[in-house]
């Protein structure tokens, strides 16, 4: 399966975005560790925008640099793609369910919903296009580029793929630790006209090698399952040929070659 990545975008632990983390990744410039903050989405009216947690200022963070380049968003299907979704506001309605009053607040249900980021996007676009939300685990990256890939061979489309996790509240974290909020995002294309790298995606049935970094931008994904992006990341910031493993189970894997345009 054949595709093209004409937009990229990231948002991470000294990753502020694309433009300001392109020499980062590539190699040429050193990585230092910073907090990752997610700016109010701009996207948004005033009154939406204050209702947005930091799972979906996350999200539109990268769907938002990704598509800067793109003419009419709307026609983008969209991928979004989460393991965690919004834990801190399931974790904050948890807890008011163990309280007398119980009161759960409809915006706290709304954004609850894992599909809630990729319904602000289309909200704020206003796109009726195709969308997909999805989790993973571990692969979430993996599969969401699956079937962002999918979607643009079966379909003809260009696709959004949009990944993104921030930290559980306790005591979920016990079971989920997740370090830090992390998001990337790939704007999808079936021809090859404006197109950074070709990926050519092959579903494989044997375990991934994961093998992370002690320390450093490649430990980066063991603090956050998305940031498993990040050898992909890097080849295309650094406009290289490579051939990069991405989980989707603990028995397969997605293997995306990469081949700069």
């Amino acid at each position: 399966m054949k595709i093209w990545v004409s937009g990229v975008a990231v948002l991470g632990p000294g990753l502020p975005g694309w433009a300001a983390s392109e020499a980062v990744l590539a190699g040429t410039q050193p990585w230092a560790q910073a907090d990752a903050v997610a700016p109010p989405p701009a996207i948004l009216p005033a009154t939406e925008r204050r209702r947005t947690g930091q799972t979906v200022r996350f999200a539109l963070a990268a769907a938002s640099e990704a598509t800067e380049g793109v003419t009419d968003r709307t026609a983008l299907e969209t991928v979004f793609a989460s393991a965690n979704g919004d834990g801190m506001t399931v974790g904050g309605i948890l807890d008011a369910m163990h309280t007398p009053e119980g009161a759960i607040s409809p915006t706290q249900f709304h954004n609850s919903v894992h599909n809630a980021a990729a319904g602000y996007w289309h909200i704020a676009i206003g796109s009726t296009a195709p969308s997909v939300s999805l989790g993973g685990h571990d692969g979430v990256f993996g599969a969401g580029l699956l079937a962002a890939g999918t979607a643009v061979a079966a379909r003809g489309a260009g696709v959004l793929l949009c990944a993104y996790d921030t930290p559980l509240p306790e005591p979920l974290a016990a079971c989920r630790p997740t370090a830090f909020g992390f998001a990337t995002a790939l704007v999808l294309r079936p021809v090859p006209e404006g197109a950074r790298a070709l990926l050519e995606l092959r579903h494989v049935a044997s375990p991934p090698l994961d093998e992370f970094a002690p320390d450093g931008l490649d430990a980066l994904p063991r603090g956050n399952a998305v940031a498993r992006a990040l050898p992909l990341l890097r080849a295309l910031a650094g406009r290289r040929e490579a051939t990069v493993r991405l989980m989707l189970t603990p028995r397969s894997h997605l293997e995306c070659r990469v081949t700069p345009c």
